[in-house]
């Protein structure tokens, strides 16, 4: 097992096209930064506009944290089509190339040769995120410095101690993991089922943009299914970001406000991967290589 493993992870990252994910990442985070550092006081002053005339803020407002923040608002909607690009290519890659049918010829079963594949996707999945939290966290710190991170609810805001906040950061990159390996195993699933990768990895775009769609849409009968698709809760990250206030309407450090949505967003995503990779298992025992 630990020898298939080895060998999908090189079949990965011998592809030129498995590192357009960590440049785009990169370039966009770069991006984001460098107008921020620029101009980032006007734009935190834009997005304050409606609370400044009540508030007086003191301290460093646009601070590593709040940069990180903005740019997981911003990139984490679009991760999922860059890790469509590696895992909807895992199975379909192999068998356009015509190599699936000689890797059946090996003497391993074919449940070992999908959880290998998988457990490599999942591991590109972790090193791209382990990418972005370097980039989009501990180069913002050293860029911004840190302070405590102010965030603007819908109908209130959110001030995070800055001894308060890091862990948060953990909590939702772990969360995030969580949610982008729900993409890997939607996009894996399907590769089962073509004999080229374009196919897959548009279909898991598609699916993804069309579900977000239903997820965020306030219409009655879509908001009845909502609560079971995955991608209503890949953003529960943010629930990490809130927290708990006593009788007095003083925060409460340390204390996640709706830590039960994390839990229960976390289970459905888990099921998800579960159904989707059970179900990947089930095709490829069955599915009948030719070439």
């Amino acid at each position: 097992m630990l020898t298939l493993l080895q060998v999908e992870l090189y079949k990965i990252f011998k592809r030129p096209r498995t590192y357009i994910a960590f440049i785009a990442i990169a370039a966009l985070i770069g991006i984001i930064q460098l107008g921020l550092k620029l101009d980032g006081d006007a734009y935190v002053s834009f997005v304050m506009n409606n609370v400044e005339q009540s508030f007086v803020f003191q301290g460093n407002l646009l601070n590593g944290y709040l940069v990180c923040y903005i740019i997981l608002q911003l990139l984490l909607v679009h991760v999922p089509l860059l890790i469509a690009l590696v895992a909807a290519d895992m199975v379909s890659g192999e068998a356009n190339i015509g190599t699936l049918r000689l890797l059946l010829t090996q003497p391993v079963s074919r449940n070992e040769i999908i959880l290998a594949k998988f457990l490599a996707a999942a591991i590109y999945t972790l090193l791209l995120l382990v990418w972005m939290a370097i980039l989009a966290l501990f180069v913002s710190m050293w860029l911004f410095g840190t302070d405590d991170l102010i965030i603007q609810k819908t109908r209130y805001l959110v001030q995070l101690s800055r001894n308060d906040v890091f862990w948060r950061y953990i909590g939702a990159f772990g969360f995030a993991l969580l949610a982008m390996l729900t993409v890997a195993a939607l996009g894996f699933l399907l590769s089962i089922f073509a004999d080229n990768s374009i196919g897959p990895i548009v279909a898991t775009i598609s699916i993804i943009i069309f579900l977000t769609i239903l997820s965020t849409m306030s219409i009655p009968i879509f908001q009845k299914i909502q609560p079971y698709l995955f991608t209503t809760h890949m953003v529960a990250w943010k629930e990490f970001f809130d927290l708990k206030v006593n009788a007095d309407n003083a925060a409460i450090n340390g204390t996640i406000q709706n830590k039960q949505q994390i839990i229960q967003s976390a289970g459905i995503l888990i099921l998800h991967i579960v159904v989707f990779i059970g179900v990947a298992m089930y095709a490829f025992k069955r599915k009948d290589i030719l070439t």
